[in-house]
């Protein structure tokens, strides 16, 4: 008979776990507490309008092909994607804002316009990124994080003053202007820390955005989830909603099966793509690896305060993702990680996804999404929420040039009691571990227990860290290790 396996949450790293372990011969059940799959990349509807309720960035195209590849599959057999042109725009002011267009030759025409002499140096810096790139998912990602010796190949060592400096460092070196740092130090958020936390080598992600694109799934991100589900079922995974874990059963240090809705089920091996916090307080505490003072003494990626806007008409001066970097971004970044407080002024950001998807919202409405990056563990209480909202909205006329609040059918709020309460995410984080240099690879907690056989680990808080693309990694890799120690 197979080994079975219990899953612990649905959520992109889960379903790719699933998918390896039972292309393995595994018998795998995912148990998922909510009523829907797919963890933070859960679906909202309402009145004809789809939100994702969490990623809506797809990056990293490659990263997603290598997935279904593995599996003598295409994305196309899942699901459709377009490329956005542009891929975004950044606001700076009333009207005044840049776009970051489909490919490398626009970009550096932008960048030569708003300051003379740039696109050399973005040529430059681009060409870093790249080999970077190749040098991080060709091979350093889809390593385990066990030792240190996983980072030190003849190629790294070359570049080791790279984990030494820090994304800010080395673009402010080579770039003056302010708006464009603001541009090329964007795209490190998505490692949930400040670019001056960011280890250099992580440049990489510049070319993730610049040089490979932005795109969107037909009928949202939840798409890819759909595409992993049908994946998963014709491998024969069972997924089974509304059942929720509440004990790890140990059996001489051996973890041996789950307690769900007060019945106990069985497995040869558990692994949880659930909050790797959350995880651990269902064992004894004499079974967990690490203890709330760990905890308490990492750096987390932001929280969000994130609003789902329904318009009954289609909004003007916008992109499909669009950023909102008008006010300070040192402040704001202060007020996530170094003094946690609700923002004085926040940065924000918007997407409108049915700029592009006709099937996101009725026939001339607008879908928005708006979200604002938050320190996690904040005082989360509805009248704060509408202030922000209406921070967010009135700056938001004003920057775009139109009127918009009097178009609102409806909006709904999702902020840090919503982690806690949907996720169970320690302190209602959004995205996971940031990846600082103190916090990359083998630092990372672990994806299997050091205390418990038989049980592992999986998702933003271990390898190789936040993000759709690198959840799709940590599934793999965990498989491997499961498939390694059976």
């Amino acid at each position: 008979m197979n080994k079975t396996i219990s899953i612990i949450g649905s959520g992109f790293a889960s379903l790719a776990a699933a998918s390896y372990l039972a292309k393995d011969g595994y018998e795998v059940t995912i148990y998922e507490k909510n009523k829907s799959i797919g963890g933070r990349a859960r679906q909202f509807k309402k009145q004809g309008f789809t939100f994702d309720m969490g990623p809506t960035w797809y990056w990293m195209p490659d990263v997603f092909e290598r997935f279904f590849a593995d599996f003598n599959k295409k994305t196309t057999t899942y699901y459709e994607l377009i490329k956005l042109n542009p891929a975004y725009r950044v606001f700076f002011g009333t009207n005044d804002f840049i776009s970051i267009e489909d490919s490398l030759e626009k970009i550096y025409i932008a960048f030569e316009k708003e300051e003379s002499g740039s696109s050399l140096k973005l040529r430059s810096f681009m060409n870093e990124a790249l080999h970077n790139y190749e040098i991080a998912i060709k091979d350093l990602v889809y390593r385990p994080g066990i030792s240190i010796l996983e980072l030190i190949t003849p190629t790294t060592i070359k570049k080791i003053d790279q984990f030494f400096s820090t994304i800010s460092k080395e673009v402010r070196k080579e770039f003056k202007n302010p708006r464009l740092i603001s541009i090329l130090e964007f795209p490190v958020l998505f490692l949930g820390a400040k670019p001056s936390n960011t280890p250099a080598f992580y440049s990489f992600m510049n070319y993730a955005d610049f040089g490979l694109g932005t795109f969107h799934p037909k009928n949202g991100m939840y798409s890819v989830i759909d595409g992993m589900k049908e994946l998963a079922l014709e491998l024969g995974v069972k997924i089974k909603t509304d059942h929720e874990v509440e004990k790890i059963i140990i059996e001489d240090q051996k973890a041996i099966g789950l307690i769900i809705n007060d019945t106990e089920v069985f497995s040869d091996i558990v692994l949880s793509g659930a909050d790797y916090h959350h995880t651990e307080t269902l064992l004894n505490k004499s079974n967990r690896q690490y203890s709330e003072k760990y905890w308490n003494k990492k750096t987390f990626a932001p929280s969000a305060l994130l609003f789902y806007v329904g318009f009954n008409k289609k909004i003007q001066n916008v992109n499909h993702h669009t950023l909102f970097f008008d006010v300070d971004f040192e402040k704001h970044s202060k007020e996530i990680y170094d003094k946690p407080q609700w923002p004085t002024e926040p940065l924000f950001y918007a997407s409108f996804p049915s700029i592009t998807d006709n099937n996101i919202a009725p026939e001339g409405n607008e879908a928005g999404i708006f979200l604002i990056p938050l320190a996690p563990g904040l005082d989360d209480i509805p009248e704060v929420r509408e202030e922000y909202f209406e921070k967010i909205i009135n700056r938001f006329e004003k920057l775009t040039q139109q009127e918009v609040k009097s178009s609102i059918l409806f909006k709904e709020s999702y902020c840090i009691k919503d982690f806690e309460k949907d996720y169970n995410s320690f302190k209602g984080n959004a995205y996971g571990l940031a990846n600082t240099l103190t916090q990359t690879a083998f630092l990372r907690p672990k994806l299997k227990s050091k205390k418990v056989d038989n049980l592992f680990f999986t998702g933003q808080l271990t390898v190789p860290g936040p993000g759709v693309p690198p959840s799709l990694i940590s599934g793999k890799l965990v498989a491997g290790l499961i498939k390694k120690a059976s």
